[in-house]
């Protein structure tokens, strides 16, 4: 396994536990049949679900594991508890000891990072890490930063979030320079908290190679203005379940209006087709999969309470990120940010001399 691509499983973590999970790996076979996983996990729980997939035994090694971290479980009561022992630990070393390219777990979010951070430690540079979603949007998709993994950010960890969101996009979409929003109140430069205008300004600024196109507010993030939108993890968050509350609510009135008469019902016949297409672009299992961003290390969060074709998106994810090299790209252009605010910091003290 040490010659190909290999991803670790949390196999237990999520509603579902090993039954989802070994389900979602032979979903993700279909696509990437060259991958191997390390399933790390209770084995008498995961041996039915293997028996059932025969395919996933032979693409997989079984590591068994007798606890697991719990969904209620707070992050200090897991990492006391699951240290070194549990699935979700575990399955987070193989990336840390090179045994794996990526992790992927459908377990508690808090633990998972938490676990995340201690095994695998942050890139160089980076002092809170973002969760990334992928966002469908009327274009196509953008990438949201930070949705839920710290509350508040100053204007440097925007930048840093601008840096690695930006990192991801060039692999994910294959765009050679994405553009850049700050999520904002409003587009003028006056509006907003003093961290989001300080981030503008400094983004308007610098010479990275980032380019930024400035404030957008919440209607910007369905309409695709931007390829990347930055925030910090509470409204991150908060936008992020409003749109996946919305997206169900608009679900319902269709399903309601569909059904109300046999007109409806004979419309809703004829227009079978349409309504597939909807579905499709509004189903969250197609780009189900939270990835830390910050980390030494891919480290990919599944939704709790997703079912096999939505684990099967999560690992889809990881393996791209993997084979992008996203890693090393995110540490390359850090590593360019700190070039440059040397330069302008020897170029300030010598202009100070000067005067």
């Amino acid at each position: 396994m040490a010659n190909v691509l290999t991803v670790s499983l949390d196999a237990m973590g999520g509603d579902g536990g090993p039954d989802m999970v070994i389900a979602g790996v032979e979903e993700a076979l279909l696509r990437h049949p060259e991958v191997r996983f390390l399933l790390y996990g209770d084995q008498a729980r995961m041996a039915p679900a293997l028996d059932r997939h025969p395919r996933v035994r032979q693409a997989s090694q079984v590591r068994h594991c007798e606890v697991s971290v719990g969904m209620d479980d707070k992050p200090s009561q897991a990492l006391r508890r699951g240290r070194r022992v549990s699935s979700m630990w575990r399955a987070i070393e193989a990336v840390r000891d090179g045994e794996a390219a990526a992790v992927v777990s459908a377990g508690n979010t808090g633990a998972l990072m938490a676990m995340s951070k201690f095994v695998l430690d942050t890139i160089p540079g980076i002092s809170r890490p973002a969760i990334a979603a992928i966002w469908p949007t009327l274009r196509s998709e953008s990438i949201v930063l930070d949705v839920g993994a710290t509350i508040g950010a100053d204007a440097e960890q925007l930048i840093d979030y601008a840096i690695m969101g930006e990192a991801m996009a060039r692999c994910l979409f294959g765009i050679e320079r994405p553009t850049v929003g700050l999520l904002n109140i409003g587009v003028e430069e006056v509006k907003g908290l003093e961290q989001i205008k300080e981030a503008g300004r400094l983004l308007r600024a610098s010479s990275l190679p980032i380019e930024y196109y400035g404030f957008v507010e919440g209607n910007d993030i369905g309409n695709g203005s931007v390829d990347v939108v930055v925030t910090e993890g509470f409204n991150g968050n908060i936008a992020l379940k409003t749109a996946e509350g919305t997206a169900r609510q608009i679900a319902t009135y269709l399903r309601q209006a569909m059904e109300r008469s046999l007109i409806t019902r004979i419309g809703f016949f004829l227009a079978q087709s349409a309504f597939r297409v909807l579905k499709e672009k509004m189903d969250p299992r197609a780009r189900n999969g939270g990835l830390f961003l910050g980390l030494n290390g891919i480290v990919v969060k599944s939704h709790g309470g997703t079912d096999a074709l939505g684990f099967a998106s999560a690992v889809d994810l990881a393996i791209e990120m993997a084979v992008s090299g996203l890693i090393d790209k995110i540490g390359a252009d850090l590593a360019a940010k700190r070039r440059l605010q040397e330069i302008e910091s020897a170029a300030d003290a010598a202009s100070a001399i000067h005067d």
